[in-house]
């Protein structure tokens, strides 16, 4: 190694640690920056300066470190400049959400579309031009969108983005970034794991919690000490194929009686049947003693709507929408309880659809725990709502992007 590549090296890792000191600590003066990193005051002022430069921190006035001497002045993580580009692809719809890094989202796109089966070119083209409109509004607003990650719904090869299965797209095998062809680098992820990412850095919540992710599917993020649990292959988290009942309905993933087909949205909607008339018996604790899957059509494109109809019901005592949240309720704790016998985690944070299904589903996915946990644990994890609802993978997906640029910053100064 030359001098000249250590020494770029070197500059790299000062940058990094700068940088993540601004972010973790900001407002901070370079003063209170040399004492925190170790690095002299003149090199810290370099460094602040190149970030500086690049559009990457900015003064933000005059501050007292202290009692004595003269006023620092302090800088912080602009969000004037970079930023990053958070898309998803969903069974019922699309979404690109920018993000500027200091992390305020700068422009969110939704886009209701029944994707279920559709052809993976046809979708990445339409999501392909939701993302170079908003790159397009974002150059407008002075941004310069230097990465994204997109969140779909189904394990991924990290090293290649290739998503792996989708049942409910049905899609196999599908290398997405190769699809895409954006402008700037493409990173391919889990959208459960994407949202409980999205929970930490944006939800201000718990360091430690499952985050459980409802949609057509249901997905779910272990955040252990503030870190993702991938698993040995990146495939942990399929919540949704936890199976509930074995002799319940046949699920797309080739087994029975899974989570999804209690608890995921096609069969919450269909379990709610017409106004006043569920299609599945209930019996002690919200277990169904009877289910009937509706057939014909999918409520996917139209799914946003349903759910605020699902949701108007139930704020009107709607007693086959209150028996279809009490069931899907029970099954995610029966599920949830082997989750936590299993992996232990402080807080459970439901979100996606569950977010605005939280008054009717929490007290009876908590009851569930409680009746199942209670006398295994001293404490059952409490179950809270998340604050994001269904652009947390999104928002996930753009903040991965953000981390990349304050792990390596020489990298932006270089671009």
């Amino acid at each position: 190694m030359t001098q000249a590549v250590r020494h770029d090296a070197m500059r790299a890792r000062n940058l990094a640690l700068v940088l993540g000191e601004v972010g973790a600590r900001e407002p901070v003066t370079r003063a209170a920056l040399s004492e925190i990193t170790g690095l002299t005051k003149t090199t810290v002022s370099k460094l602040v300066a190149d970030l500086i430069e690049a559009g990457l921190v900015v003064e933000t006035g005059a501050v007292r470190d202290g009692e004595r001497g003269r006023p620092g002045v302090a800088v912080r993580i602009s969000g004037e400049h970079v930023a990053a580009a958070g898309l998803e692809i969903n069974v019922d719809y699309l979404a690109v959400r920018v993000v500027d890094l200091s992390r305020s989202v700068r422009l969110r796109r939704t886009q209701a579309v029944d994707n279920r089966s559709a052809r993976p070119g046809d979708v990445a083209a339409r999501l392909r031009d939701m993302a170079l409109t908003a790159v397009d509004e974002a150059v407008e607003n002075g941004l310069r969108v230097v990465g994204g990650v997109v969140a779909v719904p189904g394990p991924v090869d990290l090293s290649t983005g290739t998503l792996h299965n989708a049942p409910n797209l049905g899609w196999r095998d599908v290398p997405v970034p190769s699809l895409l062809e954006l402008p700037f680098p493409v990173r391919v992820e889990n959208e459960a794991n994407l949202a409980a990412l999205g929970e930490l850095w944006f939800g201000p919540g718990p360091s430690d919690f499952l985050h459980v992710s409802g949609e057509i599917g249901v997905g779910a993020g272990l955040v252990v000490g503030g870190r993702l649990f991938r698993g040995t292959h990146g495939f942990a988290g399929e919540l949704g194929h936890v199976v509930v009942s074995p002799d319940g309905p046949a699920c797309r993933c080739g087994g029975n009686g899974c989570l999804e087909q209690y608890a995921g949205r096609d069969a919450l909607l269909s379990a709610a049947g017409p106004t006043g008339r569920p299609t599945a018996a209930a019996g002690p604790a919200g277990r169904p003693t009877e289910y009937t899957r509706a057939t014909g059509s999918h409520p996917t494109a139209g799914g946003m709507a349903s759910l605020a109809s699902l949701v108007s019901r139930l704020e009107a005592g709607d007693t086959g929408a209150l028996a279809a949240c009490e069931r899907a309720g029970w099954a995610l704790g029966v599920a949830l309880s082997s989750a936590i016998n299993l992996v232990d985690p402080g807080t459970i944070v439901l979100g996606g659809i569950y977010a605005p299904l939280f008054p009717w589903l929490g007290d009876v996915v908590a009851g569930t725990l409680a009746s199942r946990l209670g006398r295994m644990r001293a404490t059952v994890p409490p179950v809270v709502v998340s604050r994001l609802g269904s652009e947390a993978a999104a928002l996930g997906a753009a903040g991965q992007v953000i981390q990349r640029v304050i792990a390596d910053p020489a990298a932006s100064l270089q671009a």
